[in-house]
């Protein structure tokens, strides 16, 4: 298929694109790598009457440091994360999950910041912004405002983002020397969308322990009580973390939900 008539914009700033959404009402859509949007547009499951291209805009490229926090520009690609861009213990981490994501082709246009946006409850990015509760600064026409990671998602393909506000940048805390961290993610074949995910990340210099259960078919769940998940695997806990996330007990979904954990837990020393 191909997609509906649509116009398109570039914008030379982000002011300019927040108007441009702005004056869309609801019927515009931002474009950066437009790996997950192009799909949607060619099945008509989305028909914009307005594509905002904001590839090429400063103020969502770059990578920087801020005390403890690394802030990274919307509009940086996957292949730039999996290639070091991102710098330290942090780095590392987010360079094996984007090494993870699709094809390496996919990988040089698709950016973090369009992952988010486009909130599909498999994607890795998603997941991993929740579990180490990073800070997803966005902007419209009535400002800026800071949206924490696992507050993004409110259910499959939608944020809490307004029609008008844009993706600007990652806020990521860095790792302590001393934290443990791991990430996993069931698909059947490389290049394929998780069915299940788990990730812990456990950081005793800023008292974190945080777990999560991933591909949930809607937003990504954060387990209540990750601490009892610090010196083994509990088992039990996990039982009832996926199925508060959702999923029946003894059903397929449940049970490779709790192997991701199980998997996620046994990689935090790996």
């Amino acid at each position: 298929m191909k997609p509906a008539r649509f116009d398109y914009a570039k914008p030379r700033s982000l002011e300019e694109a927040v108007q441009l959404l702005a004056a869309g009402n609801g019927e515009a859509k931002l474009l950066a790598g437009g790996q997950s949007l192009t799909p949607v547009l060619n099945f008509r499951l989305a028909q914009p009457a307005l594509l905002v291209d904001v590839r090429g805009l400063a103020e969502l490229q770059g990578v920087t440091e801020a005390g403890d926090t690394v802030l990274i520009g919307a509009a940086t690609t996957h292949a730039a994360i999996e290639d070091g861009a991102v710098p330290g213990r942090i780095g590392a981490v987010l360079s094996k999950v984007a090494r993870g994501i699709a094809y390496r082709a996919v990988r040089n246009r698709g950016t973090i910041g369009g992952s988010l946006a486009h909130a599909d409850p498999a994607a890795d990015w998603l997941n991993v912004m929740a579990a180490l509760d990073a800070e997803i600064v966005v902007r419209g026409r009535l400002g800026q405002r800071v949206v924490r990671g696992a507050a993004l998602s409110v259910g499959p393909l939608s944020t809490v983002l307004a029609d008008d506000e844009v993706i600007v940048r990652i806020g990521v805390p860095q790792l302590d020397r001393g934290a443990r961290w791991s990430y996993w993610k069931f698909n059947r074949k490389p290049g394929e969308f998780a069915e299940a995910i788990g990730a812990f990340v456990f950081d005793p210099a800023r008292s974190v322990a945080r777990g999560l259960v991933g591909a949930t078919g809607g937003a990504p769940a954060p387990i209540a009580d990750a601490g009892a998940f610090t010196q083994r695997f509990d088992e039990a806990a996990a039982g009832a973390a996926v199925a508060a996330a959702g999923f029946a007990r003894g059903s397929y979904e449940h049970q490779i939900h709790v192997v991701a954990l199980r998997r996620a837990h046994q990689a935090l020393d790996a």
